[in-house]
């Protein structure tokens, strides 16, 4: 198959739009796409291009701190705030013998809550760490997490329609959604072997939005075993699966390995947005993905419970105490 199949690239905009038949049409092409490749890139999806260029300048602006003023907001136990780089890998990784920590430091912010939300007393729900030093920043983050909130809510729609689900099948999961949202710096920096700015792996949440830049890096194994790049499209988002999707469709729509190579000769910046569920969601199959043939295939599981395995083997923020 060539490249150009490999990746399709899928255009939202008559279906967001709500065009006639368009929501079936498009769930047609996203079903054959995620049944077989798990990886596509999404043209006309409705966010602004400026407030992407805005998030982008706002990852720069925080890892060009002092690493005095990034560590003052370091990890902490819900895995918000600054992660430093060459610590971390997704070390569960079925895709390759990861060995080496990744090439790569990182902001994390999650859903911001009220001060009498209860959800603040569990793990993976915050709160939130902010950079006192960086006017503004707080804001454009959480005005991006908006957007993506409200895309990922339209785009849940026509995933059901492709699973031959009501369009409204994932909205109650998904109403106050466990998302990640993760500024990136990959510096150009030289890699060991088999040292990566993320290692292969497969993503752990439910879909993944990466606002694509000019700067190379991104890669996607196909089922050849070859490493193809993901096509650059202007003002797209690179979209794919994750182990969450295939648990819940039973194996049927992929969670396809990725990996990020150093860049060369200048930094890369990524923003990428971690689509889960609300953390007391159970994980079991759904009923257009078992058979007499294909019975479900994995025990259903609560998304806190897989959150809290996989953090724990590959996150642990306790590795960058001493940072």
């Amino acid at each position: 198959m060539a490249v150009a199949t490999m990746i399709p690239v899928i255009d939202f905009g008559r279906c967001f739009a709500g065009a006639p038949g368009a929501l079936e049409a498009t769930a047609a092409v996203l079903r054959a796409t995620l049944e077989h490749v798990g990886f596509f890139v999404m043209v006309n999806h409705g966010v602004p291009q400026a407030l992407i260029d805005r998030t982008f300048a706002e990852a720069r602006r925080f890892h060009d701190q002092p690493m005095d003023a990034k560590l003052a907001l370091k990890m902490n136990e819900h895995n918000n705030g600054y992660m430093t780089l060459g610590r971390y890998a997704v070390w569960t990784s079925e895709v390759n013998a990861n060995d080496k920590p990744d090439l790569n430091e990182a902001f994390f912010s999650r859903r911001e809550r009220r001060p009498d939300d209860p959800m603040l007393r569990r793990r993976f729900a915050g709160p939130n760490l902010w950079p006192d030093g960086l006017p503004g920043f707080r804001d454009a983050v959480l005005t991006y997490c908006d957007a993506m909130d409200a895309l990922s809510a339209r785009a849940l729609r026509v995933v059901a329609v492709a699973l031959e689900l009501p369009p409204t099948t994932f909205d109650r999961a998904f109403a106050d959604s466990q998302f990640t949202f993760r500024m990136t710096h990959y510096p150009p920096v030289a890699a060991e072997p088999n040292q990566f700015g993320i290692a292969p792996h497969t993503d752990a949440n439910f879909l993944t939005f990466l606002a694509q830049s000019d700067v190379p890096g991104l890669q996607v194994r196909t089922p050849a075993g070859d490493w193809v790049d993901v096509p650059y499209v202007p003002g797209s988002y690179a979209v794919n699966t994750g182990d969450m999707m295939v648990r819940w469709t039973n194996g049927r729509f992929k969670s396809t390995p990725h990996r990020a190579l150093p860049p060369v000769g200048r930094h890369r910046y990524a923003i990428p947005f971690f689509l889960g569920p609300h953390m007391d969601t159970v994980i079991a199959c759904l009923p257009t993905c078992e058979s007499a043939e294909n019975p479900p295939r994995f025990e259903p599981i609560t998304y806190e419970a897989y959150l809290t395995w996989w953090y724990e083997k590959n996150y642990d923020f306790a590795v960058q105490k001493d940072a």
